[in-house]
């Protein structure tokens, strides 16, 4: 059976549509292919996405002793956090809700057979 090498990244300032745009790009691809995309996405997202990779990589380089060269990005996600309101008074005592989205991003890594 092959081992999942998991990492969680909580309350990212971003929302998971906006998330999820870079995640697609890098799904199924080897984690070193995968670095060199993000390394080139101008998206906000795209920084702690590819921080969290990393971890991944750290955690089966020290957790199970597996290669980097032979890991690739089995299943990432993103998923909606809590949102935080805000309010905003508007013309003629309006209210004008602000909504801060946030996301939390899960990534597995399985070994390459």
């Amino acid at each position: 059976m092959a081992t999942n090498i998991r990492a969680k990244l909580s309350n990212l300032d971003t929302s998971a549509q906006k998330a999820r745009l870079v995640i697609d790009l890098v799904r199924g691809k080897p984690v070193l292919e995968a670095l060199d995309i993000l390394a080139f996405t101008p998206n906000k997202a795209a920084v702690p996405v590819q921080k969290l990779i990393r971890s991944a990589i750290a955690n089966a380089e020290e957790n199970f002793g597996i290669a980097r060269d032979d890991l690739y990005i089995y299943k990432i996600v993103a998923d909606e956090a809590p949102t935080r309101k805000w309010r905003r008074f508007g013309a003629r005592g309006r209210f004008k809700p602000i909504l801060r989205r946030r996301s939390h991003v899960s990534v597995v890594l399985r070994e390459m057979e």
